[in-house]
Order: structure tokens, then sequence, then C-alpha cells
């Protein structure tokens, strides 16, 4: 049975804090009821939402062969939900600021841009997750670990990477107490077996993946584990929990787009979980399939706004190959133009690493490519030379601005959050 604990807060009277800061409290921590094992029943209109998301996720990876290198597809969509889950937790970064600090990465320059390196953080942890760890015969406590590890150890927080918190959290109010949170986890000493009951559960296939994802996910940001990356490390075991199922083998649809759009609805969702009582109550019952209902409604929209980019994609690649001309099938330009989507910024090296060819011919074929303005140099650090292609660039940001807009349609329903300006149309 879910319950709250009532616990003290003493002020540190010699902080130099405010008064409102530095007061002693009695505060409530909410411990949720466990879920390996938990009967789980859907209302019929969630079941038929949910439903209605897998078979959208499902076709979505069946129907992504547009493409011809649908890996690149699948790259620009990674890279989309990271960003927006990062956006989620404040870390505001635009894509094609966002491309370059991960270009000179690449080319091992030194980056001052922390938010960027943050973001880049996130990207590595959420690909090691869905490449990794959704592979793995189970989900276990130490591959949650190593997520957050790895999305944290580059970071000014590095000494807390992959580690369990050993101090109450909390979120709202004030940063120095939680006398005044809109919620308050579970105290540290209860955080261990929360997380092994939620490995058990995400490790049962009788749900539905979408269910099982929602929940899991629900259940990880109430238990908040850690002292900070709790947000983005749960919206990886998101998709972990999809791969791991099957259910997008191959392309992740940009959720976190979406629940960052509905910011709202996202916390009123979660916190609709966290009833108090007995776990079969109405409240209880009520609560999850507000909450799942939600997160497929979001799961659904993501797909149909991933289909539309894809095909913008094709669009972008087909006009390329009108005006380069006659293209050879398996040459340095045919290649390039296939993996560009998921590779819009890239060095000569970088790209003939990509496309198997040779630095000369790699060389030649970008050379081509300049003159018929697909690619524009630009330049990376201090002495490195990279070619960027806008189009892509541009149409990624033109994405984020539809999946942040309520109707999908920025022209009649304006983004509800930061998003890249709409570029100036073309004379």
């Amino acid at each position: 049975m879910s319950r709250v604990v009532r616990r003290r807060w003493e002020a540190d009277l010699g902080s130099g804090l405010p008064r409102r800061d530095h007061r002693s409290c009695t505060y409530e921590a909410y411990i949720p009821d466990l879920l390996a094992g938990r009967r789980i029943s859907l209302d019929g209109d969630v079941a038929a939402d949910v439903a209605d998301a897998e078979a959208a996720i499902a076709r979505l990876n069946a129907e992504a062969i547009t493409l011809v290198d649908t890996e690149a597809l699948a790259r620009i969509l990674l890279r989309a939900e990271s960003v927006a889950s990062s956006k989620i937790e404040g870390l505001e970064v635009g894509p094609r600021r966002l491309i370059r600090a991960e270009a000179a990465r690449l080319l091992g320059e030194s980056s001052d841009d922390v938010t960027a390196d943050e973001v880049l953080a996130n990207i590595d942890a959420m690909s090691w997750a869905v490449e990794t760890l959704a592979h793995e015969k189970t989900i276990t406590l130490d591959g949650l670990l190593e997520v957050h590890r790895r999305l944290l150890a580059e970071t000014r927080l590095a000494e807390h990477a992959g580690k369990i918190r050993a101090q109450q959290n909390w979120i709202g109010g004030s940063s120095y107490n939680p006398c005044s949170a809109d919620f308050v986890p579970p105290p540290p000493e209860e955080v261990h077996d929360l997380l092994v009951d939620l490995c058990a559960f995400c490790n049962d296939d009788s749900l539905p993946a979408i269910a099982q994802a929602a929940l899991a996910h629900a259940q990880f940001e109430t238990i908040h584990p850690f002292v900070d990356g709790n947000g983005r490390t749960g919206r990886a075991l998101i998709h972990v929990i999809l791969r791991r199922r099957g259910l997008a083998a191959l392309v992740l649809p940009p959720i976190s787009l979406i629940l960052a759009t509905r910011a709202d609805d996202y916390i009123a969702g979660l916190t609709a979980t966290r009833h108090r009582g007995r776990v079969d109550s109405a409240a209880a019952r009520d609560g999850l399939n507000r909450w799942v209902g939600s997160f497929a409604a979001a799961a659904n929209r993501s797909v149909t706004d991933a289909a539309a980019f894809e095909a913008r994609v094709v669009e972008i690649q087909n006009n390329w190959r009108l005006r380069v001309g006659r293209i050879r099938q398996h040459s340095a330009i045919d290649r390039l133009i296939q993996t560009l989507p998921g590779a819009p910024l890239l060095t000569v090296s970088h790209g003939s690493e990509l496309i198997g060819r040779s630095f000369q011919q790699t060389n030649e074929a970008i050379s081509r490519l300049v003159d018929v303005g697909i690619l524009t140099q630009v330049s990376i650090g201090r002495r490195n030379r990279a070619f960027e292609a806008s189009e892509i660039v541009d149409g990624f940001m033109d994405l984020e601005r539809k999946l942040a807009s309520p109707t999908g349609d920025t022209r009649s329903a304006p983004p509800v959050r930061n998003v890249p300006r709409r570029r100036p149309a073309q004379r």
C-alpha cells in the first residue's frame, strides 16, 4: 500500500540563507506501491489508445524504408528524443549549435559549451541504453546505474554519476529545504528496493509494451533515485523497454518532444499515479489509466510527426540527386547522400569512415556536393574544416517547431515552448 512518511527537516541556522530558505519543518515523503506482480487493469478506451500507439510505432518501424539508410532516420530521431528530454530538464540548445559541438568533440577540440556537452552526454547515454541495455537478457539495477553514469560522467556532477542518492531530494519549492516542495520522493533508504522491484517489472512482458513503458517511467520519476539526471534517465528507460519488447526495433519515436510540448499534462499524469492507500482503490485505478492514456496519445502523435519528417528527408535527398545529376550506384556521392541525414555535419575524414570510401574519393564527392550547394564549408575550432548539409539541419529545426505545436501546425497553433526560430524564406 502506498503511503507517506513524516520526517523532520532541521535548518542550518548558520548557513547565511534568507529566512524562508533556512527554516525547519516537518515534511511528507511519498513511498509508492511496488509494481512487480501488481494486477493492472486498463479501461477500455485506454486499452484502445495503447493498441493504436503500438500499431503506429510498429508501422513506423516496418515502413521506415523509404530512406535508403534507415539508420540515418534512427540517428536523427534518437538525437531529437535526447534533445527534447534535455529540454524538459531546462537544457536549451539549438540543433545547429548541438551538431557543431558534436563535430568539435569528434575532432578532439575542447569545448566551452557546457549546455551542449550535457545534451551530448544525454545522447550518449540514450544511445548506450537502447543499443546495449535493451539487448541484455534482463534490465538490471546495474544497467540503470550505468545509463546514469554515462549521463553525468563528464559534467560538474560527475561525483554522483551512477550512484543512488544517499540524501533526501524534492521537486519544486526552495532549493534549500523540502518545506514548500511540490513533491517529496521516497527517503533514501527505500530507494534501492524500489529500483529492484522496478527492474523486475520491466522484465515482465505480460503488459502491452506502451503501458509497461508508461508505468515504468512514472515509477522511476516517483522514486527519483539520483541527485540529478532523473528525468533523462527515466525517459531513456522508456526506449529501453520499447526496444527490448521489439516494438521499436529500428526507429524510436520522439515521445519526449510531445511530453515537452504537453508539459502540464505530463506532470499531471505523473502526479495522478501517486495515489495514497490501497492499490486496488478507484483513485489508484483512475490515476494509472489517466497517465497511460496520456502517454499512449503522446506516443501516437510522435509517430505521425516522425513519419512526416522522414518524408521531408526523402524529399530533400531526391532534390539533391536531381541537382547532382547522374550518380553511379554505391559511389562516394551516392553513399554521402544516403548518410548525410544522420550526420549533417562532417569532415572529410569522418565522412570517409562513415561511407567506407578512401579519403580522396570522399574529398572529391564532398567538393562536388559543395559545388551544387548541398554542402557548405564551415569552421570547427581553430583549424578544422567541416561541411554542413544545412537543409537537413533546417529540417530538424522544423521538426522541433512542429512537435512544439499543440496541433502539429505552427501556422495555426504557435509553439508552446522555446524552439529554434523559423528560418527566413528563400528569395
